[in-house]
Parts: C-alpha cells; structure tokens; sequence
C-alpha cells in the first residue's frame, strides 16, 4: 500500500495547481490520471484571473516557455459589422490584464511536467475505482487500477478531487445531481488558419460570433497558426443537420459570410467532434476527507471562457484549505470553501443565462457604451468574479437584467 499526505485525482488544471501549492507547504502529494497525457481537452482559451493561481503554484515561467498566444481581450461580433470588443487592461478590477490562448493537451502537460520536476509523482493511466474513509480520522483508502488490470490502495489523509468531466467523487459517492441550465451542444474543430492575416489582425483575442438568436461560434487562434473554431447551441439546431460530421461543419461555416471568407478553404485537423449536455453540478464541494475542485464542482458552459477560471481559483482555495486542515487548524469548509465557490459559479450563470436569453446581446451591442459599466463588465469577462466592489459581481442578476431592460426601453441615449 502506497502512502501520502494528500491524493490529487486528475492531472489537469485545478489538479496540478493544487497539488503544488500542497508540495510547497512540505506535504506529500501523489497524483493519479484516468489517461495518458498529452491529451485533447476543450477550454482553450483563458481568463486574466487564472494567471494568478497559476502564478502562486509556480507554473508561471514554464508557461511563457511554451509560447503560447498571448490573449489580452475578448471579442463580440453580430450581423457582421456590430462589434462589441473588450481589452482586458480597461477592466474595473486591479490584476492581470493578459492571459493565453493554449492548445489544452499542450498546455496541461506543461504544468504536469511542473509537478513531476518538483517531486510529485504523476501517475497516469491510473483509475480510481474505489474509495473508503476511516470516519473517525478522516484519512482515506483509495483502490486504483492499472492498464494492465492490477490495483493498488493508497492510503492519504486527505484527497483532493480534481477530476473533471470523469467526476470521480460525486459519482462514487452518489453527489451527482442536473445543473440548471438548459442542455446545449457544440460541434467543434481545429483549422490550418491559413487566412488569418488576410482576414483577420487580431490573434490575441477569442471572437465569438452571433450566429442566431441561441447559437454562437467562438474562433480562438493558437501561436502555431492553428485556430479552434466550434459552434453552440441548443439540441434542435444541430438535429436539422443530417451529413457527416465533416459536411455538417462545412455547412455552417459556409453559411456565415466571415466564417466561411476565413476558414471556407482551410483544412480540418481532425474530424469535427460533437459535445452535449456537458453542464452538471454536485450536492456540495466537500465532505469528510476530500475537496472537489474545477469542473467536478461544476461546469456550465464554454461561453466567457469560465472553465479554467473556476478550476484553478478553486484549487487555489483548496490548496491553501488542504495545507491548513493538514497543520491542524479548523477549517470551515462551508463559509471558506464552498461559498467563494458558489459565489465565482453564480456571477459567471448570471452572465451565461444573460447571453442565451438575450439580454447580453442588448448590452454589448448598444451604442454610446458608459465606460464604468464597460470596465464593470470587462473585469467580469476577465475572471475578475470575486470582486465585491464591482456592481455586476456583487449584484450581478439585478444588475444585467436591469440594465438590459433600462437599454430596450430608454427613449434616451444608451448609457451602455
């Protein structure tokens, strides 16, 4: 039997991150991961506020190295010549105005690696099957299979679940329970983006594009001249599609004037991949002995980019939760824990439910924009979730939905 201070389930984001801000405090930590990395993963672009979290576990600097696009804003574009374009260095908040643009099989690698070269072993291809806690102590034995079909126990005193869409605690120990956000899909790709610098100047940026009224394209180029391209929607939209899934991307991009003068005559890296029903939650983030973390807490959906974000400010509070229950201090899970959690969740819905249901589409694309509620907003897209001072965080549904309706009814200039 293998033994550690702290199990990390999940080598990605909110997993690494956690487990080296653990390692640096002088615990032990083993991480296992369900595949073999490099690995494909969508969440591709991300937020100014994750650079923090990565800046504290020490991923910083091997990150630059890679060469990733540097990412400063983001981009909103409807019936061609309405643009609505965010810059990350005019938001309310004080921080990071920059962030990257990573292909996710490279990017994860790299902080994986990060970890290895600490001295965290990394063991991939290990699924957990199992998992017992001791109630008295809280420590936990854990049951992992090898590709080879033998297993092992890995006794830790506590585990942190950075799992993701595999959600191996919620779905061991039956948490699981249906986000409440309408299920959507997407159909997604990468392009040879040969025309980027005929067509478009602008690589340091996502661009998402109205496509309809409920469906949206975001276009996410990568430093290799590699761009990621995927349309969101409801279900209904993608039913009326009956060719392959290669015919049915060239369809859509065909069928959108920008999109199809950019990637009508790019080549297709891999088939293009269909995505559904990916948001879901759990009944709480924590229990006795683990804390979940990053998409296993819950995820909602790939518009603002918030993925990556959530994970890693996430495993940023864990990490810093770990160290002190492991130091023997009280640890209130739910104030310190669960509820900056909650808090991050909600304000990212409020604007994601604020894009399908219109009203963000009232906002962006009003004109005469006041630039306090545009550096409002701005620090909202850059990750910026937790800063009470800012009006759309701290009453962030009242704020949207009052400020939409205010521009739809105004007879007056728009203020945004």
């Amino acid at each position: 039997m293998k033994k550690t201070d702290v199990l990390v389930i999940g080598a990605g984001p909110s997993g690494t991150i956690a487990a080296s801000l653990i390692k640096k405090a002088g615990f032990d930590v083993i991480i296992v991961e369900k595949l073999l990395f490099p690995r494909f993963v969508i969440g591709e672009s991300l937020l100014p506020r994750c650079m923090e979290a990565l800046d504290e576990a020490g991923f910083l600097e091997a990150v630059k190295a890679q060469g990733f696009q540097e990412k400063f804003g983001a981009k909103f574009v409807m019936n061609n010549n309405e643009i609505c374009d965010f810059n990350f260095n005019e938001k309310h908040t004080q921080g990071f105005d920059w962030t990257w643009q990573v292909p996710r099989a490279n990017f994860d690698k790299t902080l994986a690696d990060e970890c290895e070269k600490m001295g965290i072993p990394v063991e991939y291809e290990t699924e957990v099957t199992d998992i017992k806690i001791n109630a008295d102590d809280e420590s936990s034995i854990t049951t992992v299979r090898y590709t080879d079909g033998s297993t092992e126990e890995i006794h830790a005193r506590f585990i942190v679940d950075g799992s993701g869409y595999g959600r191996v605690i919620p779905r061991l120990f039956g948490l699981e329970k249906d986000s409440n956000l309408p299920p959507r899909e997407t159909l997604f790709t990468h392009y040879e983006d040969k025309n980027r610098d005929r067509v478009a100047q602008e690589p340091n940026r996502i661009t998402i594009f109205v496509y309809n009224e409920t469906t949206w394209v975001w276009v996410i180029p990568f430093s290799n001249g590699v761009t990621s391209v995927g349309f969101v929607g409801f279900p209904d939209v993608f039913e009326t599609l009956s060719g392959t899934p290669d015919e049915n991307m060239r369809f859509l991009i065909n069928s959108h004037p920008e999109l199809k003068e950019r990637f009508g005559d790019c080549t297709m890296l891999f088939e293009p991949v269909t995505l559904k029903s990916w948001s879901a939650t759990t009944d709480r983030f924590y229990g006795k002995g683990f804390v979940l973390t990053g998409n296993v807490t819950e995820f909602l959906d790939p518009m603002f980019s918030s993925g990556v974000t959530l994970a890693s400010v996430s495993a940023q509070n864990a990490g810093h939760l770990v160290i002190k229950k492991l130091q023997g201090q009280e640890v209130d899970w739910e104030k310190e824990y669960m509820e900056p959690c909650m808090q991050g969740v909600n304000v990212f819905r409020t604007f994601v439910m604020g894009w399908y249901d219109g009203d963000l589409h009232t906002i962006f694309f009003a004109k005469n924009q006041n630039e306090d509620m545009r550096r409002q907003i701005c620090s909202v897209l850059a990750g910026y979730v937790w800063d009470e001072s800012n009006p759309f965080v701290r009453n962030h549904s009242k704020q949207v939905k009052t400020l939409a309706n205010y521009i739809r009814n105004s007879s007056e200039v728009n203020p945004v």
